[in-house]
């Protein structure tokens, strides 16, 4: 049984602290990661502060990458030493697995914050013996060692930076994805991104990939909307300095737009992603709201051919799309590594609350060792 130490998440709104941990061997079909970084995303302060209603005691983390340390009975598709990138739990045998679409897996809800493996048990526990609970998004990877279900593993090259890639598992891959596995934006069209964080940025990356000729990114901080224009945003609106964002974005577009992303989770930012899109026009959800959060649309204007839709974690499949902004990325055509800063393990707070003020675009929690 491996010793590591982790971020632990006692209970709610309380910061995390950095402890000793045991961690499991791998049963059938789970691999042990020793975890080299793990990405600092939105959807872990969501669950600490109760917006995802995640157990405590436990560990949270769902953007880690690392190397493979052992497999358990049955594992084959990845080996002792394999660099990897942890992707998304999935079942692998209900209908929208086999379709192709595991990020809709329909055991999704209780892969990711049940707390534990599908059998219950947890992966983790204090030195006295006493469980933590594990498995946040399949893996937990706050934590210098993870268990992991082994068909959740993106192998990746040998050469490949580890220590930036988690993101691609989530955030950075979920604004990508939904631009480049769903949306498409054709040659000539619109697209605006509404938040230029870690999620929104890497949409304006992707577009920038495809045939859109122009790319808006909208938010209120002014370093943001310029590192939007390095990364291929052709027009930027700052809200703090207009009255009306929809009009300024029409402006633009000379029109409404064809597409929008909204990626802050802001229900008020949501309607003005919608109403930035018009008839024909696809406004997509890829933001992460707080458990119960609502929202309203103008019911006339949506009618008349308006599409308003959810997109989860980029959609499709985790090592087509983490392969493919690995290589774009090494091309310089995807520079996702401009967007990450990194942080001790046992800064884990400071990289949350910078992430939450917006002073750092994708903090990455890098391991002891």
């Amino acid at each position: 049984m491996p010793r590591g130490a982790a971020a632990v998440f006692e209970k709610l709104f309380t910061p995390f602290t950095v402890s000793p941990v045991l961690i499991d061997d791998p049963g059938p079909g789970e691999a042990l990661v020793r975890v080299v970084a793990s990405g600092v995303c939105h959807t872990d302060a969501l669950a600490r502060d109760g917006d995802m209603p995640f157990p405590a005691p436990g560990v949270l983390g769902h953007e880690g990458a690392g190397i493979v340390e052992a497999v358990g009975p049955g594992v084959t598709p990845v080996s002792e030493g394999d660099p990897v990138v942890i992707g998304w739990p999935w079942c692998g045998t209900c209908r929208n697995c086999l379709d192709g679409q595991p990020r809709y897996c329909l055991s999704l809800g209780s892969l990711v914050i049940s707390g534990a493996r599908p059998d219950g048990s947890t992966a983790l526990r204090r030195p006295d013996g006493s469980p933590l609970h594990s498995h946040f998004f399949g893996q937990s990877s706050f934590c210098t060692y993870s268990v992991v279900s082994a068909n959740a593993l993106v192998p990746v090259p040998d050469d490949a930076p580890l220590e930036i890639l988690g993101p691609l598992a989530c955030g950075i891959g979920t604004g990508a994805g939904a631009v480049l596995n769903v949306l498409r934006p054709p040659a000539g069209s619109s697209v605006v991104v509404y938040g230029a964080g870690a999620v929104g940025l890497s949409a304006v990356m992707a577009a920038r990939l495809t045939g859109a000729t122009t790319i808006v990114a909208v938010d209120r901080l002014a370093s943001r909307l310029a590192l939007a224009r390095e990364l291929g945003a052709t027009e930027t609106v700052d809200v703090t300095a207009v009255s009306d964002t929809v009009a300024a974005v029409e402006g633009i577009c000379g029109g409404p737009a064809d597409f929008s992303l909204e990626c802050t989770g802001v229900t008020d930012v949501l309607r003005l992603a919608a109403d930035s899109v018009g008839m024909r026009g696809t406004c997509a959800l890829i933001g992460g709201a707080p458990a119960g959060a609502s929202f309203s649309l103008d019911h006339m204007s949506t009618l008349w051919g308006k599409r308003v839709v959810g997109i989860l974690g980029g959609e499709g499949r985790s090592p087509s799309l983490i392969g493919a902004l690995i290589e774009l990325n090494r091309q310089g055509r995807f520079p996702c590594d401009r967007l990450v800063r990194d942080f001790p393990l046992d800064k884990v707070n400071e990289a949350l609350e910078a992430s939450r003020s917006g002073d750092v675009i994708k903090p990455v929690l890098r391991m002891p060792g």
